[in-house]
């Protein structure tokens, strides 16, 4: 299982992005599954058709379609760990994408997370394990 945030998604949709490869190789040679969250979907879909248009847009949904990216459910006790990570980590402006992500890695106790926001997810301390294992990791 592979947690799934944002700039991944991007960056493996847009051929311009410098991270592009990178990502597109992680994602398509994982094991899976990936998952990810309903809020990381809306963020990273609004992204892709700023940076490239609603043609790219509608080919990130299909792989929703097609199960290649599983959306996983935020229950009633992540929300509560959104909102406690979002009074916590106030100060970094942590959102609720990132936040979301971090609950349910701590649900389904899980350390690995595809990410370029290596700022946020190294500053959170997460409930269920010292730290985050951020992959693709730096350049």
């Amino acid at each position: 299982m592979l947690i799934v945030d944002t700039a991944p998604l991007v960056a493996a949709a847009d051929a311009a992005d410098p991270m592009h490869q990178r990502c597109l190789a992680l994602l398509q040679t994982h094991p899976g599954p990936l998952i990810t969250t309903a809020l990381v979907i809306a963020e990273a879909g609004w992204l892709i058709r700023r940076q490239l248009d609603i043609a790219a847009e509608a080919v990130f949904y299909t792989a929703i379609v097609q199960g290649q990216l599983s959306i996983e459910p935020l229950t009633v006790k992540d929300w509560a760990r959104v909102t406690e990570l979002l009074g916590t980590y106030s100060d970094i402006n942590l959102d609720a994408a990132d936040a979301s992500i971090i609950a349910i890695a701590e649900r389904l106790n899980q350390a690995v997370i595809a990410t370029l926001d290596e700022r946020d997810f190294r500053i959170v301390r997460p409930a269920h394990t010292d730290a985050f294992e951020l992959v693709p990791g730096p350049t």
